[in-house]
């Protein structure tokens, strides 16, 4: 199954390989890594996507995680209110006639195109991953030159007040 981790590390050198290391040894797959500076100076954020084959190897891992002497906090946020995105560079084949064919299948996904060419348009598109394999779908018969993804990143949703601790307020009091 698939599992999205973060980590809030300290921005230092060597970091990210003891890290990746820890995965390797334990033999989880990472299928993304994302890294990025936080809003706190010398501070980063890590996001992993992984497969793990049940939830306690997913408690191994944020456990080990703990651990490291850089790492100030981990979580397993699969299972939270969560916003995940990627970022697709395509660069797809194109002709004078498909040009305007391409801005139409890549419209609906709110792409742009980034660079032209004499053969080719470079599209970004930014989505979560199915937004992105089906464009990735759809752009294929035009023929894909090549695709650099970033690997999802994610981050919790900001607290939302449930209904039930709103106050009820009345005009007749």
């Amino acid at each position: 199954m698939k599992r999205i981790v973060t980590a809030t590390v300290l921005n230092q050198s060597g970091v990210l390989n003891r890290i990746t290391g820890l995965f390797t040894r334990r033999q989880f797959n990472i299928e993304s890594i994302t890294v990025g500076a936080t809003e706190t100076e010398g501070i980063s954020k890590m996001t992993f996507v992984v497969h793990v084959e049940d939830d306690r190897m997913v408690e191994q891992v944020v456990k080990q995680l703990n651990k490291q002497i850089d790492v100030l906090k981990v979580n397993d946020i699969t299972d939270q209110a969560i916003v995940t995105r990627e970022l697709a560079l395509l660069k797809v084949m194109t002709t004078p006639q498909t040009r305007a064919e391409i801005n139409v299948i890549i419209e609906p996904f709110r792409a742009t195109i980034i660079d032209v060419a004499k053969d080719s348009v470079t599209i970004q598109v930014v989505g979560n991953f199915e937004k992105i394999e089906a464009m990735i779908e759809l752009l294929r018969p035009y023929g894909i030159k090549e695709v650099a993804r970033t690997g999802q990143t994610a981050i919790k949703r900001g607290s939302q007040r449930l209904v039930s601790e709103s106050k009820t307020f009345s005009i007749l009091n």
